[in-house]
């Protein structure tokens, strides 16, 4: 995620976009851009650096986040203007930021001093451990639901050798709600994370491979043809 990071280095201001959305870095996120001071914020960034944040705001919760939290620095990768003034875009989440305080620039869009963080380092054998328990638990419900929709083609592949980047994906499609997934990405320690992803999946894991037992015995009217292999 080094990368990421060096796109961001020396920012210490960022346009914000509050969504009901929470967004990890490495995770691409479309958007339809169409009221007008966002419109100014992306013709603002797609004449400089192409960055803005993605700070998490509940419905009904006001105009802005409250300063100090946390959102997700987010790069325009792809842009399409419509005639009429919208754009479809494509952004990559880079890198996570803490917003200090909100700064006046007499733009009709949020502008926040930031903050850059990346998780604490910890012992790379335990991390390795825990990832590599995570992964097996993903692909047990990759395998389950690929097998319960009749799907062949290839499963998901995870960056087990990065155990930061491996929570932020899993964290981003495992199904929660938006404030379980605000405070993943406000956790600092990349164990922590994928512990508490650990236990959601052990949870879900179950209910999808009795689904796709299920939907195997329907297939041979009540007869089990071959097993589901969970495991190879």
């Amino acid at each position: 995620m080094s990368e990421a990071l060096d796109k961001v280095r020396g920012v210490s201001e960022l346009p914000l976009f509050p969504l009901p959305l929470v967004l990890f870095p490495g995770v691409p996120l479309p958007l339809h851009i169409f009221e007008e001071r966002y419109r100014r914020l992306l013709a603002d960034v797609r004449a400089s650096n192409n960055l803005f944040g993605l700070s998490y705001l509940a419905a009904g919760a006001g105009e802005r986040p409250p300063a100090g939290h946390v959102g997700c620095a987010t790069e325009v990768v792809e842009a399409q203007a419509l005639p009429d003034g919208r754009s479809n875009i494509l952004t990559l989440g880079l890198a996570r930021y803490r917003a200090v305080e909100y700064v006046e620039r007499g733009e009709p869009y949020l502008v926040a001093r930031v903050e850059f963080f990346r998780d604490e380092e910890e012992e790379p054998e335990a991390l390795a451990r825990v990832a590599a328990e995570v992964t097996e638990m993903f692909m047990r419900i990759a395998r389950a639901m690929r097998a319960a929709s009749d799907e062949r083609g290839a499963l998901p592949e995870l960056p087990q050798d990065d155990p930061e980047r491996l929570s932020f994906i899993v964290a981003a499609v495992v199904e929660m709600d938006a404030e379980a997934k605000q405070r993943l990405l406000e956790t600092r320690s990349t164990s922590e994370r994928l512990r508490r992803l650990h236990t959601l999946l052990a949870q879900a894991v179950e209910p999808y491979e009795g689904r796709a037992r299920t939907h195997e015995l329907a297939r041979g009217n009540g007869h089990a043809g071959k097993k589901l292999d969970f495991e190879g």
